[in-house]
């Protein structure tokens, strides 16, 4: 195979201007990293003895809603492969348009789900028609990043691990075709699990196919092998580490049995990308959602236990994993990575108050309770809102997907979660309000079409409830605060500091909600663990005045907040040698 008259991939080897060349890759995502931290980032990947960057891009954030982009900012991906590129590093690319990543449904946008009859990932026509106006879209940006045209992007990758969700090789040829024909002139490549029907059903002909696993080297080259007898081995996603649910404990590798594999991968004569080098954070709502024996939802921490951590600290595995590149390469390594400092700055009181139910926008009537999709709400949370008939005492909700809870006359009744119990008693009352919590869309599986809402109804007393009207949450600079509030609450109060620096937002009493500085939203708390610390990344703050919000769902006498220097990712379950 030949693409590029600088990078091909040889029957054996990468290579580069004719000579061989051994990848050492590391997965940074550059939407889970606050822009202003990317260089420092891209540094420490330099530091351990990276050659290459990978990462995702996310089609969901970068096409909120149809035909409305957003490559600004923390998005202007174009941005960060330069300054990959700045520090001497080689890029690659996944642009999906599926990307799994423990991210919101996958990376696919939300409004997709608005069709009934959507089939995702598949060659279900009006997929296909969103897929191609977003490769329109997105393919043009990244044609001048590549090696071809002078760029750092050596290879660019078709879907993602499709092996390991079905079959459908004309799906797969439509989006190899369509890169093509869009001008992509680099090296494509594929990437799945080792396992028989991942490699038979992922694969692509005339495409790079590489393997992803944590452990096993041999086994898995072996079985890529049976598939591809020639072209470089690369695993392209060395798991590392793992991430976590909440409700479970904090998932850790141990280091040495880490860089065994490592040892195993290199020793063989295959590139490597690290999965995660440094994962970051699920800011804002964006967190996803596994489904195994039930619904998984994702903690707001992305930092998968990785060489790097979510703050950007170098760990132990760093440092085991640079001697195992070091002894590959023959050459020492001992570039420092850039130091992080963290920052305690003590408690904040947050003493001014505004109802959530008191502070709604309304999207729309409608004579069934719709999804969420309906109703045009990405993501967060809906309200649903609607007459309560005389004499009702019971409620069910068949289906809540995922989180409600449930007001009579302003007063919270109770909380139903996702395949938990369906019913609820009810007090005498006029105005039945109901808070919608979507806590990640599905990202990986079957489960992937995971639409969100009160997907079958609401009964009162057995009859299904009609007349309904759906509100979304005020955006936060409209909402109007006070000193008293009742219910589900904002909070809000000032950090004076000096000077700014990475630090982590503690919130002991609190349950469960959101927390933004500066209007930035931090993601997701809940002290159902094992995460109880929310990071803050330092170009969040400001020397002076700093604005802090807390959305608290289940108010208690909990009203003060405090920065700390240490992070708080609970208590650790230790794994050697078990995935992949």
């Amino acid at each position: 195979m030949s693409d590029s008259p600088r990078f091909t991939v040889g029957d054996q080897d990468f290579l580069l201007d004719g000579e061989p060349l051994r990848l050492v890759s590391g997965a940074l995502h550059y939407f889970r990293v606050h822009p202003d931290q990317w260089e420092h980032r891209l540094a420490a990947a330099r530091a351990m003895g990276l050659n290459t960057v990978e990462t995702y891009l996310p089609w969901n954030l970068h096409e909120p809603e149809p035909g409305r982009y957003d490559f600004s900012g923390g998005l202007d991906v174009e941005r960060f492969v330069q300054l990959a590129a700045d520090a001497g590093l080689y890029v690659l690319l996944r642009p999906g348009p599926y990307i799994c990543a423990e991210f919101e449904l996958g990376g696919l946008p939300w409004w997709l789900l608005r069709d009934p009859d959507m089939r995702l990932r598949s060659s279900y026509q009006p997929f296909l028609d969103a897929v191609d106006v977003w490769f329109d879209e997105v393919v043009p940006r990244l044609l001048p990043t590549l090696i071809t045209q002078g760029g750092p992007t050596i290879m660019v990758q078709v879907e993602n691990e499709f092996g390991s969700y079905g079959a459908d090789p004309g799906y797969l040829n439509h989006l190899a075709e369509g890169l093509r024909t869009r001008g992509v002139d680099v090296p494509l490549f594929t990437s799945d699990g080792p396992e028989e029907h991942m490699l038979t059903n992922g694969l692509v002909p005339d495409v790079l196919a590489t393997v992803n696993f944590g452990s096993r080297a041999p086994e898995a080259f072996a079985a890529l092998r049976r598939h591809r007898p020639t072209g470089p081995l690369m695993c392209m996603e060395f798991w590392c580490g793992w991430f976590d649910h909440w409700g479970e404990l904090h998932h850790v590798r141990d280091a040495d049995d880490a860089a065994a594999t490592l040892d195993d991968i290199l020793g063989a004569g295959g590139s490597v990308n690290f999965y995660m080098w440094h994962g970051g954070t699920n800011f804002g709502y964006l967190s996803g959602a596994n489904h195994g024996t039930g619904y998984e939802p994702t903690i707001t921490s992305y930092d998968y236990d990785a060489p790097l951590n979510e703050w950007g600290a170098a760990t132990p595995k760093f440092h085991a994993f640079r001697d195992v590149i070091a002894k590959h390469l023959g050459t020492p390594l001992t570039e420092e990575p850039p130091a992080v400092h963290l920052a305690e700055f003590g408690p904040v009181r947050l003493t001014d108050k505004a109802p959530v139910l008191g502070n709604l926008v309304s999207v729309g009537k409608y004579e069934t309770a719709p999804t969420v999709e309906e109703a045009g709400i990405g993501y967060g949370f809906a309200v649903y809102r609607t007459a309560l008939p005389e004499g009702t005492t019971t409620l069910r909700v068949p289906i809540v997907n995922d989180r409600a809870q449930i007001f009579v006359d302003g007063v919270e009744i109770g909380v139903l979660e996702r395949y938990g119990a369906d019913e609820i008693a009810v007090p005498a009352g006029q105005v039945l309000e109901i808070l919608l919590e979507n806590q990640g869309r599905v990202n990986y599986g079957p489960h992937l079409h995971d639409r969100k809402g009160l997907l079958a109804g609401v009964l009162a007393n057995g009859v299904r409830l009609a007349d309904w009207e759906v509100l979304r949450l005020a955006d936060l600079p409209e909402i109007e605060f006070g000193t008293t509030a009742e219910g589900p609450i904002y909070r809000r109060g000032v950090l004076e500091i000096d000077e700014p620096a990475d630090t982590f937002l503690d919130l002991p009493g609190f349950t469960k909600g959101f927390a933004w500085v500066n209007g930035f939203n931090l993601g997701r708390f809940w002290d159902r663990g094992p995460q109880t610390r929310l990071y803050v990344p330092k170009p969040v703050l400001t020397a002076g005045r700093n604005e802090i919000v807390v959305l608290d769902l289940h108010p208690g006498t909990a009203d003060t907040v405090e920065f700390v220097a240490e992070p708080a990712l609970g208590e650790v379950d230790v794994f050697r040698g078990s995935l992949g």
